[in-house]
């Protein structure tokens, strides 16, 4: 297994550093569920051909992640306040398998036209990682972004999908997942939005991932920790 530099959970972003401006109830909303609650969740997230890998810390699944990315493979990720927890920019820093990112080629290129096409053809890349907004414990995962270049790549184009997230986004109901959304994560991640480019952000595209009919192409895993929103 790779070993890993181990990073602090804390950035600059976390909803800790949130919270106050946000005006949102992160007791309603960022709980850590009992571990029958957690394996039920899991369970209805692999009868939807999801895989799950199960993980106590950020610094496991950061391992996990990176095992599951092979050499030289084409990655891409989408922004995620959990990937930056668990450490994933020293790990792609550090790049240890040479991976060939899509990021790195987007930042590159002074064009602002063929930057666009780029990101748009980077939703297809062989792996995409990123984060997730909600879990319903029937088993649905919510991705929500402004723009829709954070969760093009849930419903097909990516290859291989990799969602990284915190126990703490399980809610009763899909019902539930959507308010979750607006409620908690729209309002953190409009403070973030206002801080990093002085801009507000708007819920513009949602996903549902509730039945994925490739095999092995979607893997979630699950850390027993509160990270991102």
């Amino acid at each position: 297994m790779q070993q890993v530099t181990r990073t602090s959970h804390r950035t600059q972003y976390s909803a800790g550093n949130l919270l106050a401006d946000a005006g949102v109830d992160q007791e309603r909303w960022s709980r850590i569920p009992d571990e029958a609650t957690i394996e039920r969740t899991v369970r209805a997230i692999e009868s939807r051909n999801v895989g799950v890998i199960l993980v106590e810390t950020g610094e496991e699944a950061l391992r996990a992640l990176v095992d599951l990315i092979p050499g030289g493979a084409e990655i891409m990720n989408g922004y995620s306040t959990t990937l930056l927890e668990i450490g994933y920019p020293r790990a792609l820093e550090e790049n240890r398998k040479g991976w060939r990112d899509y990021h790195t080629v987007i930042t590159a290129e002074d064009d602002a036209e063929k930057r666009h096409a780029l990101r748009r053809k980077s939703v297809a890349a062989g792996y995409y990682l990123s984060g997730v907004q909600a879990i319903a414990e029937s088993g649905e995962l919510v991705g929500c972004d402004r723009t829709g270049s954070r969760v093009g790549a849930w419903p097909h184009a990516a290859a291989r999908l990799i969602l990284v997230t915190g126990v703490n986004k399980i809610v009763p109901t899909l019902d539930e997942a959507l308010r979750r959304c607006r409620e908690y994560a729209l309002p953190l991640e409009n403070q973030r939005a206002l801080r990093a480019y002085g801009v507000p952000s708007e819920i513009g595209k949602t996903v549902i991932l509730a039945d994925e009919t490739a095999d092995d192409r979607v893997t979630l895993i699950l850390i027993r920790e509160r990270l991102g929103y």
